[in-house]
């Protein structure tokens, strides 16, 4: 009978470690406050992908073809609105909440797919949690999009109810992350951001909570200093420069999205930021005029190279057609998108993206910090602008337009033995001469090859 006892013991003790491998471990923020980590201390650099109307516009077998090419790629966090209305419903036909009042949930009994009695939206929404952890992929989760609550369809009380649901069913979740927000400035009905964002952490203290802030925004503009609030987001936007007018609005950086992450890097007390939604590949200039020119792979590199090389603990990807899984038998959808979102899964900056989490964890990653004063006379302005940053042993410096720049190798704080070039448009390496070991360096990055490569290049100096 003790024999037995013990087996089944030692059974129920593999059953639960089998599964929690499989989930993977929380995310938490690394011990320097300006990075992530695994729960076992290991890196965690946020590669994100706007999926922001997976859960009701996929089927389950379309939600799982996404899933498994976003891990192909690289990438480990999904951004998901849970709802982007509060009247959503899924293609299954299913609502989430009965008569648009985010308090009241709609749910079954039961879970089995093949019973649409049983089978409803909140079920819908674990399973793709659920097979999204089994990828190793984590599910960054917006309650409710900041459109309805600025209509004043949220009140307090039912943010608090809302919240409270959403952290009591999916806290077991180990790939969980909460966003609060949504596209809006954390200034309008700040007082059911603050529910939301309260009730999610006092229910739900093991995940993560940031703020998706509007456009031009970082949620520090108003949430810095809030105990729910565990690492800063900003949204640079889809803006160019000349488009970037808007008095009313505090930051107007243009397209320099690493100066939110130099702005938040300093702040106190220390938070983690990034930025959560730069311009998409293939949506218009600007967003709303179909006339315009579109975001292409070389703008996404450039937006993702900056913001890291600033600080940020990783960066967000997005599609024009994947964010909102459109297909053209739909008719018009929105910003204009003319591609199918199956298509679109393997746009060329999709599978770009890997590169720079690669780059980065290839070297000591909790050493890094920014490191612009290695960069000489380094008073160009947009696109030409030098971005740098150094760790243990190692530097680098990003050139988005290929252009020579000097730096000072009095300032690495090691002497560098090896140069090199990485291409951020295929993930090589071209070797780079390292004439002379200190003083002020000229390096001229190499040529693009019949323009296949891009402009830009990122010099890698090692110990």
């Amino acid at each position: 009978m003790m024999k037995r006892s013990l087996a089944i013991v030692f059974l129920c003790f593999f059953f639960s470690v089998a599964v929690r491998a499989q989930q993977g471990l929380p995310v938490q923020v690394a011990a320097n406050r300006h990075y992530f980590q695994t729960a076992d201390g290991k890196p965690f650099f946020w590669l994100g992908d706007t999926g922001w109307l997976l859960f009701v516009k996929c089927n389950r077998q379309e939600a799982l073809h996404y899933l498994d090419i976003r891990k192909q790629q690289g990438f480990n966090v999904i951004q998901v609105m849970v709802l982007h209305t509060v009247t959503a419903k899924n293609v299954y036909s299913d609502f989430a909440v009965a008569n648009g009042d985010v308090s009241k949930p709609v749910v079954t009994n039961g879970a089995d797919f093949g019973d649409s009695t049983q089978y409803d939206f909140w079920d819908h929404v674990e399973f793709i949690i659920s097979e999204a952890s089994k990828r190793g992929i984590y599910m960054a989760l917006v309650p409710v999009w900041g459109s309805d609550v600025k209509g004043g369809k949220v009140s307090v009380e039912q943010a608090k109810a809302y919240a409270r649901f959403l952290a009591g069913r999916f806290k077991k979740y180990t790939n969980i992350i909460w966003m609060n927000g949504g596209d809006i400035p954390g200034d309008e009905h700040m007082e059911v951001w603050n529910a939301i964002g309260t009730t999610l952490k006092k229910y739900d203290p093991a995940h993560l909570v940031t703020f998706h802030p509007r456009g031009r925004y970082t949620s520090s503009d108003w949430f810095q200093k809030q105990p729910w609030l565990d690492f800063n987001m900003a949204q640079s936007g889809h803006r160019t420069y000349a488009q970037d007018t808007s008095l009313q609005e505090k930051h107007r950086f243009g397209e320099d999205n690493w100066r939110y992450i130099k702005l938040d890097w300093s702040l106190a007390p220390t938070k983690p930021v990034l930025d959560g939604e730069p311009s998409y590949e293939h949506i218009p200039y600007g967003l709303h005029d179909s006339l315009q020119p579109r975001w292409d792979a070389a703008a996404i590199r450039r937006y993702a190279y900056w913001s890291v090389f600033a600080g940020a603990a990783g960066f967000t990807y997005g599609d024009n057609a994947v964010m909102q899984f459109h297909t053209i038998k739909e008719g018009a959808g929105s910003f204009g998108v003319r591609e199918n979102w199956q298509d679109e899964l393997t746009a060329a900056g999709a599978t770009q993206m890997r590169f720079v989490k690669e780059l980065l964890l290839s070297h000591d990653y909790f050493s890094r910090v920014p490191a612009q004063e290695l960069i000489v006379n380094n008073n160009q302005t947009k696109y030409d602008y030098i971005l740098a940053t150094k760790g243990k042993g190692y530097a680098m410096a990003y050139s988005y337009t290929g252009k020579p720049f000097r730096m000072d190798l009095a300032k690495l704080g090691f002497k560098p033995a090896k140069a090199k070039w990485y291409i951020p448009a295929s993930g090589k390496y071209i070797p780079a001469q390292l004439n002379r070991t200190k003083g002020v360096v000229q390096f001229d990055p190499p040529a693009a090859k019949e323009n296949v490569d891009g402009t830009d290049r990122v010099l890698v100096l090692e110990k």
